[in-house]
């Protein structure tokens, strides 16, 4: 049984999302307290419960096919003492995950689940950083990952852009310092990518310089 407690941080917006969930309802619900009940501050990004340490990204809250999860932003960086973390893909560099399928599983887990959460605030105190991989690869940020990996349609269009326009996203959503402004640009940037266009690429098909964007829409009437 699932012992409901009221938290001043509770955002109705998470309700909505928990009780639309096809699948996932009670986990994701008793995992819901467990985060809150460590402090953490609830709002919703990328359509999903993320939950934040003074602004900062700590971890997301999700279900999926075969699980649901708490996902740490900067997982690489925790001790993983129970050996449960799980690393989604190899090309995940930073997030790792705590999967779950059952209520009495998390349960019985809350004292360690709480223990990495704790771990994972006092690495944001800290401000340490993830350092990017030494290779020849684009390293996007966290919160691009995290829409790649909640959203296959976006990861699909964005797979099939050309070398060039990965390039030049990699640049806009890499540049700002603050997750929020990243945030904003992804979310900006999406309809394009679906549509399979760059970031200078015209989208109203007026541009005299197509496919380059001359600033046309500027003189649309809405």
């Amino acid at each position: 049984m699932i012992i409901i407690q009221h938290y001043k941080t509770m955002n109705p917006l998470v309700d909505d999302f928990i009780n639309s969930a096809d699948k996932w309802q009670d986990e994701l619900e008793q995992l819901r307290y467990i985060v809150l009940d460590c402090g953490l501050t609830e709002e919703v990004k990328w359509s999903m419960p993320c939950y934040t340490f003074q602004k900062a990204n700590v971890l997301i809250l999700g279900g999926f096919k075969n699980y649901c999860a708490l996902s740490f932003f900067k997982g690489a960086l925790l001790s993983d003492f129970e050996q449960i973390l799980i690393q989604q893909t190899e090309n995940v560099h930073a997030a790792r995950q705590l999967r779950f399928t059952k209520v009495i599983e998390i349960a019985e887990l809350e004292p360690i689940i709480k223990a990495y959460i704790f771990e994972a605030i006092e690495i944001e105190r800290a401000g340490l950083k993830i350092e990017p991989k030494q290779h020849g690869e684009l390293q996007f940020p966290e919160e691009f990952n995290i829409k790649l990996q909640n959203d296959p349609t976006f990861k699909g269009a964005f797979e099939s852009l050309t070398p060039g326009r990965k390039r030049a996203y990699h640049m806009y959503f890499s540049e700002p310092k603050q997750s929020q402004t990243r945030e904003a640009r992804i979310e900006k940037s999406t309809h394009r990518i679906l549509m399979g266009k760059g970031l200078n690429d015209c989208i109203c098909g007026l541009s005299r310089k197509m496919p380059s964007c001359d600033g046309s829409h500027k003189f649309l009437k809405e």
